[in-house]
């Protein structure tokens, strides 16, 4: 079974631990020593975090002398930033009709009882 990537984009930044990476990658590349300090965790869960987001395509890991350091790809992100764009009208929409029902209800609270309303309530 194929895996799309936005799939895999969402599964890699669902663990906090990862984002946190992602962030401390969007600065410059780091070796995955400094990408671990952090964090309290093995050298070996951390590269467990580090493998889930190459496998992504959100970095890619290269080789100089010992060191493995790791730089940001930051393309599959803006494929799930402007999949989530796509539902900004439907949220926008919604809070302005929330914002109307909300200006109603302010409205109907503040307006002083009519003669009828307050015949009604000393019965």
């Amino acid at each position: 079974m194929s895996i799309d990537q936005l799939s895999l984009t969402f599964a890699a930044i669902a663990d906090p631990t990862r984002r946190a990476i992602l962030l401390r990658l969007s600065k410059g590349s780091a070796p995955v020593k400094e990408l671990a300090e952090p964090f309290q965790m093995t050298l070996p869960a951390i590269t467990k975090h580090l493998k889930v987001l190459e496998r992504a395509g959100l970095i890619e890991r290269s080789r100089s002398a010992q060191m493995r350091p790791c730089t940001l790809r930051a393309n599959p992100l803006k494929e799930a930033a402007t999949w989530i764009d796509r539902y900004r009208a439907f949220w926008e929409m919604s809070f302005d009709r929330l914002d109307d029902y909300l200006k109603e209800l302010q409205s109907e609270t503040v307006a002083p009882p009519t003669s009828s309303s307050r015949k009604k309530r000393s019965r």
